[in-house]
């Protein structure tokens, strides 16, 4: 039997970028149309299509559910041409299925790649996370901490107020104390209806002005979004949360042991990755899909751990 080939993520890179711009444009069409499951089928299908043209022999460990849940890109489903290396897949074809029905900011077409048996296999719920970007010393906030302690380290590690502090949360009714916690800091609550891949991307991403992220949702994306910060920089932790005994079950076939530990980002993702994300409506992070009568254009950010680099571009596909 021959070796298997290496994971050679620079080679690879360009790859997986063709994967979630393929998302992107299967969906353009369903942009502000109002049907979130169209659009989301649609994202479905073109990257699926495209993972199965790379020399890969993958498989996604976080993707669109369950098997008997998802009849594609589910967890478990072998991707690619098979003639390449192993490699796991953790991939969201579309990150904000009610911001592109409604033609709302910050939805992405997201995937990560990995060598095989590196990226946590998480699964479908919810995780309590904490993120800031790159520059601060390892722990600067912590879980333990209570929303308005993490706020204080934050500003005292920064060398600024409280006041200066910006913190992205997740909108939702859950969350209403902690917003409220934070904001007797002084600091500044950013909400987000959706898309937290991208809310914890903007810790790490100046020109957004987000210092931190902190909340609930779902622990794929958790996932998602630490294989972002081992590109770009920063720290992630989150912790599984159970609501009853068959989220507990779903954790224990994923082969979670300990269902109170704490992961790291190099917890959730153990060796090197790429990311690539597409945007498919206007945002912080990326300008969304631009169509005319000729082309659609979308711009894509792929980036590669090993190295730190992070690549814009731009891909126009003329329309025939």
């Amino acid at each position: 039997m021959a070796d298997t080939p290496d994971f050679s993520d620079r080679m690879l890179s360009l790859g997986l970028a063709r994967v979630s711009e393929a998302a992107a444009i299967a969906c353009a069409d369903h942009v502000g149309r109002g049907n979130e499951k169209a659009a989301d089928q649609a994202a479905v299908d073109g990257m699926r299509r495209q993972l199965n043209m790379l020399d890969i022999k993958g498989v996604v460990v976080i993707g669109e559910g369950e098997r008997d849940e998802a009849p594609m890109l589910y967890i478990g489903e072998e991707v690619g041409t098979g003639n390449g290396p192993a490699v796991d897949i953790a991939l969201d074809p579309l990150e904000g299925t009610t911001l592109t029905a409604r033609d709302m900011p910050n939805a992405l077409a997201v995937v990560a790649m990995a060598p095989r048996g590196t990226m946590l296999h998480a699964p479908d719920v919810y995780m309590e996370k904490l993120a800031v970007g790159p520059g601060f010393k390892r722990g600067v906030v912590t879980l333990s901490m209570s929303p308005s302690e993490r706020v204080s380290a934050l500003a005292s590690s920064k060398g600024v107020s409280t006041r200066d502090i910006t913190v992205c949360i997740l909108d939702r009714e859950r969350h209403e104390e902690m917003i409220a916690e934070v904001r007797s800091t002084g600091a500044k609550v950013r909400l987000i209806t959706d898309g937290d891949v991208a809310g914890v991307m903007h810790c790490a991403e100046p020109s957004t002005g987000i210092d931190m992220y902190m909340g609930s949702g779902g622990a794929p994306e958790g996932v998602l979004a630490a294989a972002a910060l081992k590109c770009m920089g920063g720290q992630i932790f989150g912790k599984l949360l159970f609501r009853n005994d068959d989220e507990r079950a779903r954790a224990t076939k994923a082969g979670i042991t300990n269902f109170d530990r704490v992961y790291t980002r190099d917890d959730m993702v153990t060796g090197d990755v790429i990311f690539a994300a597409t945007g498919v409506t206007d945002g912080s992070l990326l300008p969304g899909i631009r169509r005319t009568p000729e082309s659609i254009t979308v711009e894509t950010v792929l980036m590669r751990s090993k190295t730190g680099s992070v690549r814009r571009m731009a891909y126009t596909n003329p329309i025939r």
